[in-house]
């Protein structure tokens, strides 16, 4: 009746290593989204390359994939907000579901870190995960507190805007993976 998931043997990494995973995580989101809001704004595009590539996502995806499930979601709930505190980006309308989004993308991919699938298997996952988590967070937003700041319409936009992101997504962190895993490997 129930079916066992195939784990791999990954190591446990220790606190410390956890906890500089999780800071470079950070630093990551808050780094990497200025050089394409600076690329935006030098070519007359604003934050229209940012939202369009989804940069803070990627070290979220990348420490969860990697760390664990700790250093993503702490990782992913910490980028945005040490973001907005630093640049004002994401806007202050949709810094807490960022928040939720994030957290949830480095909390699945850090829980799927040892499972058996391929690691853009795990990347979709932790998408679909963080999306529909924050399509759930701006609902309730809209219809139970009525939060008049962000429409129901920006769950779709978002998702349309940022298929280059999520596609970048796709290429790089396969890769970017396979790269760490194989220098832990050689280095024994």
């Amino acid at each position: 009746m129930f079916t066992m998931v195939k784990t791999l043997s990954k190591p446990r990494l220790s606190l410390k290593v956890q906890t500089l995973a999780t800071l470079s995580a950070i630093i990551g989101a808050v780094a990497v989204p200025q050089i394409f809001h600076l690329l935006g704004a030098a070519s007359g595009l604003g934050t229209a390359l940012g939202e369009a590539f989804l940069p803070m996502h990627l070290p979220i995806l990348l420490v969860g994939l990697l760390a664990g499930p700790y250093a993503g979601a702490i990782s992913g709930l910490l980028g945005p907000l040490c973001s907005f505190a630093l640049s004002g980006m994401p806007g202050a309308a949709m810094l807490p579901f960022m928040m939720i989004e994030l957290c949830v993308y480095g909390l699945v991919a850090g829980l799927l870190r040892n499972v058996k699938l391929p690691t853009i298997g795990k990347v979709v996952a932790a998408q679909i995960a963080g999306r529909a988590v924050r399509a759930a967070a701006i609902l309730l937003a809209v219809y139970a507190f009525g939060n008049g700041q962000i429409a129901v319409s920006t769950i779709w936009t978002s998702i349309a805007t940022g298929l280059f992101g999520l596609a970048l997504q796709w290429a790089l962190l396969p890769l970017i993976v396979y790269r760490v895993e194989n220098l832990k490997k050689n280095e024994k």
